[in-house]
């Protein structure tokens, strides 16, 4: 059985600029901006949120089958999913259009001018959530606008769970909108941010969304995250990282954590703390595809990471999960 994951796969372009912005953008000229950056240092990353969080459920040996739209420009991409034993049989090529881009400059100060290019994701819609077979769960992560409309109603009414991440995608939907997932959704998972524009939007707190949800998981960074579930809230420490390096993909590991917690039927804290574990794996190498823990090293973090934040025996931990 597989988790079928809806969202984007792009390309991440990422220059470095060796200067600060703000040395080179005159204030009182910015109503004629027109600037360029030599940037020395680039590389380009496999991304988006789809590729992302099915690549770090493929490390814990869970399931996924991603769903997405690109563009003729994607075979370096099917080589790299190819190589990582990850099925490409959803990914709908589109015919004239170029997979999802962001060219992303960040300066020495890490602030980050980017421009992104929909490309094919906008035609996300061309594919079906009923041409997959045995889907148990699902995640609807942002992805074009009428095709994240369209998988959470074919999930809603094919009966399959799924996991809502509005992330970038939440300036797309008003209130209204974003209550129609919601009620048909089983979790809710966004950043804090992105909870405070729900909540305003919505016109409901957090206690009341997480109502609507079997869970509504809300991560803080390096505060680590809350889960609001079954009338409680469950907080879930941030796990240490070896050192942080980038973040870019740090959310989509958590969700792959969360995922495969869901799929097993585990309880709350521990789904969380796995999340939680995977993230810290992530921030710890550059780009959302390059690190490559081993299932055995993933557990060992967990488990260090448990024993630390409850003082569990590593016996206790292991006869816990």
């Amino acid at each position: 059985m597989h988790t079928l994951i809806c969202g984007s796969l792009a390309y991440d372009t990422i220059m470095v600029f060796q200067d600060q912005f703000k040395n080179h953008i005159l204030p009182d000229q910015i109503h004629k901006l027109s600037v360029a950056f030599y940037v020395p240092e680039m590389r380009r990353e496999f991304g988006g949120t789809a590729g992302n969080i099915a690549y770090n459920l493929a490390l814990l040996e869970g399931k996924p089958l991603i769903m997405a739209t690109v563009g003729e420009d994607f075979s370096p991409y099917t080589h790299w999913l190819n190589a990582n034993k990850l099925t490409t049989t959803h990914i709908k090529q589109i015919a004239n259009s170029f997979t999802a881009q962001a060219f992303i400059t960040t300066d020495l100060d890490d602030n980050q001018i980017t421009a992104f290019h929909p490309g094919a994701m906008v035609e996300s819609h061309q594919n079906s959530v009923n041409d997959a077979a045995d889907i148990t769960l699902a995640i609807i992560a942002p992805d074009g606008r009428d095709g994240m409309f369209q998988h959470a109603k074919e999930c809603f009414d094919a009966g399959i769970p799924f996991l809502f991440d509005p992330g970038q995608g939440l300036p797309m939907f008003n209130g209204e909108e974003l209550l129609h997932f919601i009620e048909m959704a089983t979790y809710l998972a966004v950043n804090d941010y992105e909870s405070q524009v729900i909540q305003d939007k919505t016109g409901l707190n957090l206690e009341q969304l997480a109502a609507k949800v079997k869970a509504l998981i809300v991560t803080l960074g390096g505060q680590g995250s809350h889960i609001y579930a079954d009338g409680q809230r469950f907080d879930i420490a941030c796990v240490k990282a070896d050192k942080i390096v980038d973040p870019t993909g740090c959310g989509d590991a958590y969700r792959a954590g969360l995922l495969y917690g869901i799929s097993n039927g585990w309880d709350w804290p521990t789904c969380g703390r796995l999340a939680s574990a995977m993230g810290a794996i992530k921030i710890a190498s550059r780009g959302g595809q390059n690190h490559k823990p081993t299932r055995s090293d993933i557990e060992a973090i967990y488990t260090q990471a448990l024993v630390s934040e409850v003082g569990l025996s590593e016996i206790d931990v292991a006869e816990q999960t």
